[in-house]
């Protein structure tokens, strides 16, 4: 089988890794925190002592980091080390421009190298149920894809260098716009006198229809798998969203992009951030809104 390198063993990392040990890979592993790496070890891991020796004999080299200056700084140092004909995955969310110059890096140094953050959280992530969204050229999405799919159940290639991750951001303003909206109603169904199951049965069945209701419902009772059933533990953390509405809001500056609802988004989950609330899940943020009085 493909002898794999991976670099970032956190929350996601070290769960795909996990499956790529259960499909058969060698998988070559380096993190800076001693936990993530032990955690590895009982996954079937072998951790290497640096990034660079990690990469050495590696035929595929995965990242999954926190930020785009943490990705270039590893490409410009392990695409050094890399076999010509190595494959290079990053499953990080991180900005399209980043991305873009990681692919640029990875080209100069004669490598096939894809985007592909990822959806499905770390649930998804252990059980092997991810979607990827790749950007690249095709003969590097043909390549990845095998290597992919033992971690996803859905590959979407979306097109060219970067373009993975400008779906991702997308998609992601739609979930974070999505859940305030969500939460809103549940918040002024409340003060109505209107029941929770009520409004669920209502409208996970008509139009206001959307995946924040009805398989991340904001409240306890509809949805038995929500975190609002469990304390509104993560999941997904407000933090983590307010991340990628950042990037998306980033992105549309660039672009001279009108995103009202989006930058509107990043502004309320940025005060519930503020508040402390980073740790819990993004759909705690109805709790925010329970606070939060009419400004008319």
């Amino acid at each position: 089988m493909t002898t794999i390198a991976f670099i970032g063993l956190g929350h996601m990392g070290n769960p795909m890794a996990a499956n790529l040990v259960k499909a058969g890979h060698t998988v070559l592993g380096f993190d800076l925190l001693q936990e993530n790496l032990s955690i590895a070890v009982a996954n079937g891991v072998t951790v290497a002592p640096s990034a660079e020796s990690a990469v050495a004999d590696a035929d595929v080299v995965i990242t999954m980091l926190p930020a785009g200056k943490h990705v270039l700084s590893v490409y410009e140092s392990v695409t050094k080390e890399a076999k010509s004909n190595a494959l290079f995955i990053d499953s990080s969310t991180i900005d399209v421009e980043s991305a873009r110059k990681a692919h640029e890096i990875a080209r100069n140094r004669g490598l096939l190298s894809v985007d592909a953050p990822v959806s499905g959280g770390i649930g998804g992530a252990a059980a092997g149920t991810l979607t990827f969204m790749v950007g690249g050229s095709v003969d590097a999405f043909t390549k990845a894809q095998p290597i992919l799919s033992q971690m996803g159940a859905r590959i979407v290639h979306c097109g060219d260098a970067g373009n993975g991750q400008a779906a991702k951001i997308c998609n992601n303003m739609i979930l974070g716009i999505s859940m305030i909206g969500v939460s809103e109603a549940f918040t002024l169904a409340e003060k109505l006198g209107l029941s929770h199951q009520a409004l669920f049965d209502v409208a996970s069945t008509s139009s206001g229809q959307c995946w924040s209701l009805t398989t991340y419902c904001p409240v306890p009772g509809p949805v038995a798998t929500s975190p609002a059933n469990n304390d509104y533990k993560p999941g997904f953390a407000a933090a983590l969203m307010l991340k990628d509405l950042r990037l998306a809001q980033d992105a549309a500056k660039s672009v001279d992009a009108a995103t009202p609802l989006g930058a509107h988004a990043e502004a309320i989950y940025a005060e519930f951030g503020a508040a402390g609330n980073e740790g819990f899940d993004f759909s705690a943020i109805i709790n925010h809104l329970r606070k939060t009085h009419r400004e008319d």
